[in-house]
């Protein structure tokens, strides 16, 4: 039996308006996604990851992504503190759902929002 390097892989983020999506994501991690469009209409919009790092894709595709609560609950990274990443959530048009709360001295912090699309989703960071 072997141990994987990271638990997670890959992530995607469903959403209904890719444009309002990104726009929001850019704005509360400051940073600048890149685009795309597969053969099949999939609209995605990529986290800026370095090489070699887990990265993800906010998706839109009305057959495949639906926007929501339902499913998996993933955490973004908040580093070096989520706080700062929390406090533009609202501005932007989405929802603070549990704010900062401490896991532990050894695992950080975390928090859970809500986006522009619906999705719930949380950030991790270790201050």
């Amino acid at each position: 039996m072997h141990t994987m390097n990271n638990a997670l892989n890959w992530f995607e983020i469903p959403a209904s308006d890719i444009k309002r999506a990104k726009a929001f994501y850019e704005a509360i991690f400051n940073v600048k996604f890149g685009e795309m469009v597969l053969a099949n209409n999939l609209k995605m919009a990529l986290f800026p990851t370095e090489t070699g790092t887990v990265g993800g894709a906010l998706c839109e595709h009305p057959d495949f992504y639906r926007p929501g609560y339902q499913g998996p609950l993933v955490y973004l990274n908040g580093n070096p503190d989520l706080q700062t990443v929390l406090d533009r959530i609202p501005k932007f048009g989405g929802k603070v759902l549990v704010p900062k709360t401490q896991i532990s001295d050894q695992y950080g912090y975390m928090a859970v929002f809500e986006d522009c699309e619906g999705n719930r989703l949380a950030l991790h960071s270790n201050a």
